[in-house]
């Protein structure tokens, strides 16, 4: 399993929902003098997505390398074809991952972006309408997708390029030697983690060496967590680790805060709810956000610990599919992005241990048969590699 390596001169910037993040894509695209790398789940071709589009179709006409990777299930067949025939009509190149599931049935669900090998964005945010509803794009949200991404600037840069291209010449079975090449000036360029302000890591997780990479930054974040920890996730369903790992830490005396996303799935709510009565007996505290759809993947741990990414406290994320999150230990951001759960809890409705309880026999039985679903779900699309 790969460390997660810190790099030291970075500067991040928080955004929040699209509002902020799709206008600071657009002028990176403007403003792009060399190339321009996008991977994204969902590309959708709605009011945003068109405008992205657009932006990506200047640049390509400019002169500038253009390449975008799309998950073929997540963006769907017909736009995938459509982006590879409009964007190559522009001079940029369109790949999707996985299509017809060739690879079997990982996803690539990373959100990353880097242009000219300078500038960088990473998040949980997908190329669609933060107004439109992820699974129906006709259900229109009675607030904007609560989500989040950062900018980044300095020497993280590098490694979210190299993800990215590595990425590419997967999917377009570059030879091995080329292959060996990228991975040995991966380990060559790496940078030790120094004292300095403004450390951040790129923290991922593949099938290959990098499997429990995210689950295991979170554990150690919560094992050492002395004060509080602030988490909010919209698809709840974590394995036994991660559970026990926020049961252990409030029991101890840290303040365990978990905001969840609610009304998006019937099935995935059961399945978070099942783990409700041991989490708040152990002194967690849950508030369910029903404003909008809650589709960020973000945490804040005591004062100098965050993370913003595309990994969800589910098994498909945790185990099974291509994640990308990055992990920064800096005050101010931390601050940054703890006022923005607190605000997001201010809009939720706290679940309490005793109305729980009151829950009646048939409801908890069905929160017990969703789970056992499931975590059988995950036993057969790992392999029995899923371990609850």
């Amino acid at each position: 399993m790969r460390t997660v390596t810190f790099t030291s001169d970075n500067y991040i910037k928080l955004l929040n929902s699209g509002m902020e993040y799709f206008p600071e894509l657009i002028v990176a695209f403007d403003q792009a003098q060399e190339e321009i790398w996008l991977e994204t789940y969902i590309f959708a071709l709605d009011e945003t997505g068109e405008d992205i589009k657009a932006a990506l179709e200047r640049a390509a006409q400019r002169g500038i390398d253009v390449r975008l990777i799309t998950d073929w299930v997540g963006t769907g067949s017909a736009v995938s074809k459509r982006l590879t025939r409009e964007l190559a009509a522009a001079g940029a190149k369109h790949c999707s991952f996985n299509p017809w599931f060739k690879r079997g049935v990982v996803r690539t669900h990373r959100k990353m972006c880097v242009v000219d090998r300078k500038l960088a964005f990473l998040g949980g945010l997908n190329i669609n309408n933060d107004f439109r509803s992820d699974d129906n794009p006709n259900v229109i949200l009675p607030a904007p997708r609560w989500d989040f991404a950062v900018k980044i600037e300095g020497t993280l840069v590098a490694a979210i390029h190299r993800e990215i291209e590595i990425q590419w010449a997967r999917l377009h079975n570059t030879n091995l030697k080329a292959r060996w090449q990228r991975f040995k000036s991966a380990r060559a360029s790496r940078i030790a983690a120094t004292d300095t302000p403004a450390l951040a890591a790129l923290v991922i997780r593949d099938n290959l060496r990098n499997r429990r990479t995210i689950q295991r930054s979170y554990l150690q974040a919560l094992g050492r967590a002395r004060k509080s920890a602030w988490l909010a996730n919209p698809y709840f369903a974590p394995g036994r680790k991660l559970r026990d790992a926020l049961a252990s830490a409030a029991s101890r005396g840290v303040q365990v805060t978990l905001l969840l996303g609610v009304g998006q799935y019937r099935l995935q709510d059961a399945v978070a709810q099942s783990f409700y009565p041991k989490l708040l007996a152990a002194g967690v505290r849950i508030v369910e956000y029903r404003k909008t759809q809650l589709h960020g993947k973000v945490g804040v741990v005591d004062d100098d610990w965050a993370t913003v990414g595309s990994s969800n406290y589910d098994g498909f994320s945790l185990f099974v599919n291509q994640e990308a999150n990055i992990v920064v230990k800096d005050a101010g951001f931390a601050e940054a992005l703890r006022r923005h759960i607190e605000d997001g809890i201010n809009e939720g409705v706290e679940i309490r241990l005793e109305e729980f309880a009151n829950t009646p026999w048939y409801r908890r039985a069905w929160y017990g048969f969703a789970y056992m679903l499931y975590k059988s779900v995950l036993r057969m699309l790992t392999w029995g590699r899923y371990v609850e």
